[in-house]
């Protein structure tokens, strides 16, 4: 039976919300960061862009996971945002290649923090039975803002300038922030903050029992990175003035497929919907690299969506599946950690690999593939060992 907890409540719709600003504010500046590097006299540095971001990402993610768990979850999203909020008035007084990798480290705390909390008050204000549907209806959000977000950042730019953008990153930032200290905490019990809870040990770092989530989450989203670092010089390539509309196009047909890829996960499992997932996203990687037209290229960016959105409220409903109620914080810490760390090398070694030669890609979005390829293998080796212990006396 299907549980008739009102998951579309007030507090939901202002998480969500606040996720959608949140969202844009740091998604509107992708597809312009390349050319900007460049503009320094950075381009060479093209792969740190996203790899930076995800790296103070990934470190970040043991203590916001613990400081989800013990101060709450609410204050935690509040400091994600402001960060975001910070770096947008920093990007034009910091006009140097040092700088701005620089900002791209601390950047990148945003994310280790307001995601984590996010998906943790998700998990408290949902039914258990309803997961799946609830990270992929607070998925749509987030999604949107990938989608709303690097369109209105390159018409900005090209409206405006590039500094205008900061700020209105900034703005959006603000707007996220607003919305979140008008929301109820939810984790009942809750410490005042002291330095003593940024002490890490290595129980704190590292929810065991999500690994096999954590695993399958880093191959999935290597070829994510990849496709942050390239694309907006493949799109540029192609003679799209506007590089934000791959990502609409890929993050509309997310949101399309999201809503019933969650319900999917909650009634069929997550593991059958994951192994879907994944081949579409194999698909996708392998028709990136080889379309060379701007039709293809919107086509191939609405297949990576579709994957996208099938695999990613499943991962997150598996992990809050897996997780000891008491340390769900740290469980998605993990889980978002092997994403960072997907997604920042994916960005490193694709950069690095590239080096400005368009001829490039295509290699790059194959050998993605055949990692996306590996994560495939993995669940089919997974849910056969399951089936196997299911059945052994």
């Amino acid at each position: 039976m299907r549980s008739k907890h009102p998951i579309y409540n007030l507090q939901f719709g202002l998480l969500c919300l606040s996720s959608l600003l949140f969202s844009a504010s740091f998604n509107m500046l992708i597809p312009e960061l390349p050319n900007y590097l460049s503009s320094l006299g950075g381009a060479e540095y093209k792969g740190l862009i996203i790899a930076l971001f995800t790296l103070t990402a990934g470190l970040s993610r043991p203590f916001s996971g613990r400081l989800t768990d013990t101060v709450g979850r609410v204050p935690v999203m509040a400091f994600g945002s402001t960060v975001c909020f910070i770096c947008g008035f920093l990007y034009p007084i910091l006009g140097s290649v040092a700088g701005f990798l620089f900002l791209r480290l601390l950047h990148g705390f945003s994310t280790g923090f307001k995601p984590t909390a996010t998906s943790a008050y998700v998990a408290d204000v949902a039914p258990k039975e309803r997961w799946g549907e609830a990270m992929g209806i607070h998925g749509l959000a987030f999604s949107t803002g990938m989608a709303v977000g690097p369109a209105i950042g390159s018409y900005i730019t090209l409206r405006f300038s590039i500094d205008v953008l900061f700020y209105t990153s900034s703005a959006f930032a603000l707007l996220s922030i607003i919305i979140l200290m008008n929301m109820k905490e939810t984790l009942v019990k809750k410490q005042k903050f002291h330095p003593r809870l940024l002490k890490i040990s290595r129980k704190d770092i590292i929810a065991v029992e999500v690994l096999p989530v954590a695993l399958m989450v880093f191959l999935s989203y290597v070829g994510y990175g990849a496709i942050l670092t390239l694309i907006p010089d493949k799109t540029e390539h192609l003679g799209i003035a506007n590089k934000g509309l791959y990502f609409m196009a890929f993050t509309i047909a997310s949101l399309l497929i999201r809503f019933v890829a969650g319900k999917a996960s909650d009634r069929y499992g997550r593991i059958r919907v994951i192994k879907t997932g994944v081949f579409l996203l194999l698909l996708a990687l392998l028709f990136t690299g080889y379309t060379t037209t701007f039709y293809g290229l919107m086509a191939s960016a609405a297949l990576y969506g579709i994957a996208q959105g099938v695999l990613s409220p499943a991962l997150n409903a598996w992990t809050v599946d897996m997780s000891h109620p008491d340390h769900r914080g740290k469980a998605v810490a993990t889980m978002y950690m092997a994403l960072e760390a997907g997604i920042g090398l994916g960005a490193l070694f694709s950069g690095w690999y590239y080096a400005d030669t368009i001829t490039r890609i295509p290699e790059i979005m194959y050998a993605a593939a055949v990692i996306a390829l590996a994560g495939l293998v993995f669940m089919l080796f997974y849910s056969n060992r399951r089936k196997t212990e299911t059945v052994t006396p």
